[in-house]
């Protein structure tokens, strides 16, 4: 049995969000063949309760996250930096130390670093094989494609270049990377074209965390499962609100809104029947209550876990084209795709009033869900990624530069 170091951005337990999600079904993955230390990131306030996580790992060990505040004078002064300032400005030591600490207590096989947040700590395991698990960079990129006037053309601009020579450079340290998507695939390879060994993982869901969960949906109600935390989120919801709901409720007046996750105190649009939980534990019973989910994805990466658990709960989705992106649905048999405003409005009406639409839809999803995103069918392919990975102690990297030694401390970039 190989012994393993994850690094995570997110405290993955409970899984109350789609990284926590993904983050969490690794691990009960890689748990089932190998021992496996978590060192994760927790938000500064954030409930840390580590009992579910350490049934899967031998350790788990936690540090709390510095936020990025851009307006900081540190944060100004990392423009000058040629590496990102989010890295510079959250960079923690006491993460590096203990990365280090474990490193030298024990012969890990490999390291996994979830998302770019732990990734830039490969310093401190350089000599180690590693993978550098779910890139993602459609939202940067999307920012920087879709800017609309010069200003924002510059200010996007700068900050993909910069983004993107440091990630190029950062993946020398990775035997192998990973992406949600074939897009996310295309902008990897777009930015580090020698670097060939990036793999798909698609997101997906546990069917048996969704087999118990059973609602009567109520006719005409929609949800929209998103934190505003996140601004694709909060530019989805607002874009839903302002120029979609009202066009719904004109021709089907008892259509209702459930908008889930943290709302920050951000303001939409002035809308009847539209209902804000704020931070809901568990989800899943207010989408399977729901008669569809809606996700009017606008921008943003990766691909979207709320399809997926909408599939997996039997309820039929409405999204825009950016939201279905990566998945292998086919819009009119999986889900239902439009883009423009009426299109959105006219295809959410015509599934609120044909049950007999509903239902196949929701049949086919489900044989989707099941056969391509259940994480019992992604897992042999994870699997099979990490096996190739993993040599016998450690070794140098075969992606790190010649020559390259493992430090007895990295402090601050």
């Amino acid at each position: 049995m190989s012994q393993l170091l994850f690094l995570s951005r997110w405290f993955p337990y409970p899984p109350t969000n789609g990284s926590k999600l993904r983050v969490y079904n690794l691990l009960r993955i890689l748990a089932a063949r190998h021992d496996v230390t978590l060192i994760t990131f927790a938000e500064p306030d954030e409930p840390v309760d580590a009992t579910g996580l350490r049934e899967i790992c031998r350790a788990v060990h936690v540090v709390r996250r510095k936020p990025f505040v851009p307006d900081r004078m540190s944060a100004r002064l990392a423009l000058l930096n040629p590496r990102p300032r989010s890295v510079v400005e959250t960079w923690s030591a006491e993460f590096a130390s203990l990365i280090e600490r474990e490193l030298a207590r024990g012969a890990f096989d490999a390291v996994i670093a979830s998302q770019f947040d732990t990734a830039v700590y490969a310093p401190c395991f350089t000599g180690y094989p590693a993978i550098f698990e779910e890139i993602e960079l459609g939202l940067m990129h999307g920012q920087y494609a879709g800017a609309s006037d010069i200003a924002h053309r510059l200010r996007y601009g700068l900050t993909w270049a910069k983004h993107s020579r440091y990630l190029s450079s950062l993946l020398n340290h990775y035997a192998a990377a990973t992406v949600a998507s074939r897009q996310e695939q295309d902008l990897v390879r777009g930015i580090a074209p020698g670097y060939r060994a990036v793999e798909i993982i698609p997101n997906g869901v546990h069917l048996p965390d969704y087999a118990g969960i059973t609602a009567q949906p109520a006719p005409g109600s929609l949800i929209f499962t998103g934190a505003f935390t996140y601004h694709a989120n909060y530019a989805a919801a607002a874009w839903f609100v302002g120029e979609v709901y009202g066009r719904i409720k004109a021709q089907y007046p008892l259509a209702t809104l459930t908008i889930t996750g943290d709302h920050a105190d951000l303001p939409l649009p002035p809308a009847p029947d539209v209902t804000l939980t704020g931070f809901v534990p568990d989800v899943r019973p207010r989408i399977a209550g729901s008669w569809a989910a809606v996700v009017p994805m606008l921008q943003g990466g990766g691909t979207r876990l709320k399809i997926l658990e909408a599939m997996a709960l039997g309820v039929p989705v409405v999204s825009t084209t950016k939201g279905a992106e990566g998945l292998d649905a086919e819009p009119g048999r999986h889900l239902l795709i439009a883009d423009a405003p009426a299109e959105f409005a006219d295809a959410t009406v015509g599934l609120l009033r044909d049950p007999a639409l509903r239902r196949a839809l929701t049949e086919e999803a489900g044989r989707l869900v099941a056969g391509r995103y259940d994480w019992a069918a992604i897992a042999p392919q994870f699997l099979a990624l990490v096996d190739g990975v993993i040599s016998p102690g450690p070794q140098p990297n075969p992606a790190a530069q010649a020559g390259a030694h493992r430090p007895a401390h990295v402090e601050a970039p």
